[in-house]
């Protein structure tokens, strides 16, 4: 472990020196670059120092241990070597989670996309609900929403939404909601009293910029329509909607939210974009599966991630076993003890694939 802490601190004052040469400050590209990379090690470092500053007072204060012959030497070094064992094992366990390598998408915006799976209109009325509380959870966060493509029914529910949220560090959070969520409740329309089951499904897909995926013109596919409100009426007297189909993939995208044909089309592009980005992301966590003991953070839609039991004010996240008893609590956008419990549990995992022997 610790010729691995002083090749991080060799690379870190090897980038601090890089940042003092004339050619890079004079590039401002390139400055911007290193100087992220050398901040991305900097509170790494910082505990590396502390860390290597106390490994050699322990050897010091054992040293004086084994040839210090008065015995109340002796007592004072065996208590400080206590204090400095105690101290070095809180600054391990600190270390190796900051060694955990970080997902280069954690900063990211994303693109959810939340669909009514089995349940009809309890499904589509769980998906608003679903909305809502990531809607919640984004403005306790300070981040934006903006929707960008839904399909509404009459009763207030959603066969399809899709929309944008932006902020700090959105995707770190909100990449453990994609999967199944199932709800068990009994339906306004339930005149027996019968529990009913429905399930949802929710996508997170990581904003991609142009520079992340590219496009060839020559593989999409524009169609325009004109927009329809629930029920099928008339929302636009102009063909403003848009369908893009890419045509190597066959992904398709409709947008028709905007009134602007250009607007729905950017739209679009942005949401395929982050598709086609998703595609290559599921290719490498596929080729990880097979090492990975659980599904945390994998993004797997086909797997039931959570139930939500409204008899019972329960939650209960199946991918780490967690049960809270507080579901109108989480459903109204207070979610952290939830992310906090599946990052705990992704760390843990990723701990044990680090080899720091």
């Amino acid at each position: 472990m610790l010729e691995k802490l002083d090749a991080i601190h060799k690379k870190y004052d090897e980038l601090t020196l890089q940042l003092g040469e004339p050619e890079i400050a004079c590039n401002p590209k390139k400055y911007q670059e290193i100087a992220l990379k050398r901040s991305d090690l900097e509170d790494l470092v910082e505990v590396i120092i502390v860390y290597k500053k106390k490994t050699l007072e322990l050897q010091e204060a054992n040293e004086l241990y084994k040839s210090e012959t008065d015995d109340e030497m002796r007592e004072m070094a065996r208590e400080e070597i206590e204090i400095l064992e105690s101290e070095i094992k809180e600054m391990t366990a600190k270390l190796q989670l900051l060694l955990i390598p970080k997902d280069p998408l954690d900063k990211k915006n994303i693109i959810m996309e939340i669909r009514a799976g089995t349940g009809g209109d309890e499904a589509a009325l769980f998906a608003a609900d679903l909305f809502r509380m990531y809607n919640k959870f984004s403005e306790n966060n300070r981040w934006k929403i903006e929707i960008m493509s839904s399909n509404q029914i009459g009763i207030g529910g959603f066969k399809e939404i899709v929309f944008q949220v932006t902020g700090k560090n959105v995707y770190s959070r909100l990449k453990y909601e994609s999967g199944t969520h199932r709800v068990q409740r009994v339906p306004t329309t339930e005149s027996g009293g019968r529990i009913h089951t429905s399930a949802v499904t929710v996508a997170v897909l990581p904003e991609a910029e142009e520079v992340d995926i590219h496009i060839e013109p020559a593989d999409l596919k524009f169609d325009v329509f004109r927009s329809s409100g629930p029920g099928g009426q008339s929302v636009n007297t102009t063909d403003s909607a848009v369908r893009i189909t890419h045509i190597p993939t066959g992904i398709i995208v409709s947008c028709q939210d905007e009134k602007s044909q250009h607007k729905n089309k950017a739209k679009g592009l942005k949401v395929l974009r982050a598709r086609l980005l998703d595609l290559e992301q599921e290719k490498s966590r596929n080729e990880r599966s097979a090492k990975r003991k659980s599904q945390i953070g994998s993004g797997d839609r086909s797997e039931r991630i959570r139930t939500y039991n409204f008899p019972q004010n329960r939650v209960t996240d199946h991918r780490i076993g967690l049960t809270l008893y507080k579901l109108e609590y989480i459903m109204d956008g207070e979610m952290n003890e939830v992310f906090k419990a599946l990052i705990r549990a992704d760390e843990e995992e990723k701990l044990e694939e680090l080899n720091l022997d």
